[in-house]
């Protein structure tokens, strides 16, 4: 018996499309695939649609990998704890950067693409919430963010870089080696310090931290001139 044709009208229909939809199997790709793989095209082929119906939604790749990070900054908290403002701020940036350094790609991606979505928007907010808690001057807090969120991300994009190189022990110990056997007359500052040029690991990120927030707190911002 011959196959009777089917018509259009008694398939299911598809869910109509929408931003959160779009974002929510972009995600569901990212973490079934990786960054890489998540593309406009793929997304679209998931959602059984053509790539040119996603951008009524979503501007580019890029929009959609920024959205992807800002999903998952719905992690970052500030650590319950009886510290004060200073280290209440260091919690939330090391959440932050915890989020990154599980995601290697989001790191790197993140040192270029800015998310602009909720979980930013709140992460910022409670940045500058704690900024104001310690009472530093709303001018120096508001270039503050940026400031405080770029060292963060580049440490996470830099240990994610050297959690997923092979090479990176044997060059660590290589540059340790260098360093051991520079000349003193050439690199009279280097042999001074010596090993301590490679030292502190965790503590050394917290000093970086340190050094950002009360730079931040005692330097007054400059007036542009209108």
């Amino acid at each position: 018996m011959a196959r009777q044709p089917r018509s259009r009208r008694e398939r299911p229909s598809k869910p109509a499309l929408s931003r959160e939809g779009i974002i929510a199997a972009a995600l569901a790709l990212f973490r079934e695939a990786g960054l890489a793989k998540v593309t406009m095209r793929r997304v679209a082929a998931v959602l059984d649609t053509g790539p040119a119906s996603l951008y009524v939604y979503i501007s580019d790749t890029e929009d959609l990998h920024a959205e992807i990070l800002d999903a998952l900054l719905a992690r970052v908290d500030e650590p319950s704890s009886s510290a004060d403002w200073h280290g209440r701020l260091k919690g939330v940036l090391l959440s932050y950067m915890a989020v990154l350094f599980e995601h290697p790609e989001l790191a790197r991606m993140a040192m270029s693409t800015m998310p602009s979505g909720t979980n930013y928007l709140a992460l910022v907010e409670k940045i500058l919430a704690l900024l104001k808690e310690g009472e530093v001057p709303d001018g120096q807090a508001a270039w503050a963010v940026d400031l405080l969120l770029l060292f963060a991300t580049a440490q996470a994009a830099e240990k994610a870089a050297w959690k997923a190189s092979a090479r990176s022990p044997s060059d660590f110990s290589s540059l340790a080696t260098i360093i051991g056997a520079a000349d003193a007359e050439t690199l009279p500052n280097i042999v001074r310090l010596g090993a301590d040029l490679l030292s502190g690991e965790g503590d050394r990120l917290d000093w970086g931290f340190d050094v950002l927030i009360n730079g931040v707190f005692q330097t007054r911002r400059m007036e542009t001139k209108a």
